[in-house]
């Protein structure tokens, strides 16, 4: 009976940047030694998997789509491959696998069916934004999207401010990039003026920034954030 194939978590960039400015030459040798990918958009996935090596034959790829039409026994069948002896690559459309991403459903599922998971070296944007802040990086919780209604996000926003005080943490969120300056100012207005709030866009990119100031000097932002993906980051001290 042969071994069971691996999974690799092969993270990817954030950004259009030449990919390996951003990721490990581990990335390279992994995705040259497999055809069998679990992804979240084909189209996007073959072009980078072409970035990084050009030379790989395109057809010899075999290619599962993940996203929200995904059914659970689709899913279910993705891992065939790894039971016959086969690794394979899971992608996310940006950064790394299973973070913020479908793709923890995959990961999951390998542990269930006893499959070496293999997580790789590669640019999390939430990690960075964190390590950019200047807040809490022993003690943090990361919330996914907060609610799109006004009411609702600014209660949200108390809330997590009041969590940060209470259990000393940083509050990590992202929001749909075209949503980005509704975002901030609801933070700058809704806020105590004391509270930190950072705000990260386009990590690993040239056009990145990275700024942490008070509530209150939120209030005057003058930095154009709109469809920029971001990363919020806030702490009440």
């Amino acid at each position: 009976m042969n071994p069971k194939g691996k999974l690799y978590l092969i993270p990817t960039r954030l950004g259009d940047n030449p990919p390996l400015e951003v990721l490990p030459i581990s990335i390279k040798k992994i995705i040259e030694n497999i055809d069998n990918y679990i992804v979240e958009n084909e189209k996007t996935a073959r072009r980078f998997i072409k970035r990084v090596s050009p030379n790989k034959s395109q057809p010899s790829l075999n290619l599962k789509v993940l996203n929200k039409y995904t059914t659970e026994a689709e899913r279910n069948t993705f891992l065939e491959a790894c039971l016959n002896g086969t690794s394979i690559g899971l992608l996310s459309e940006a950064g790394c696998p299973a973070i913020a991403d479908p793709g923890s459903d995959i990961v999951n599922l390998a542990h269930q069916m006893d499959i070496r998971v293999i997580p790789l070296v590669g640019p999390s944007s939430i990690l960075l934004a964190l390590m950019g802040s200047g807040m809490n990086g022993q003690g943090f919780t990361f919330n996914g999207y907060l609610p799109i209604d006004k009411s609702e996000r600014k209660s949200k926003l108390k809330t997590l401010e009041r969590l940060s005080f209470e259990n000393n943490q940083s509050q990590i969120f992202i929001e749909t990039p075209y949503r980005n300056m509704k975002m901030l100012e609801d933070l700058a207005s809704t806020l105590q003026p004391n509270t930190r709030v950072c705000v990260a866009c386009d990590l690993t990119l040239p056009t990145e920034f990275i700024k942490t100031k008070t509530a209150k000097e939120w209030l005057s932002n003058k930095e154009d954030l709109h469809k920029r993906p971001s990363i919020f980051i806030i702490q009440k001290d």
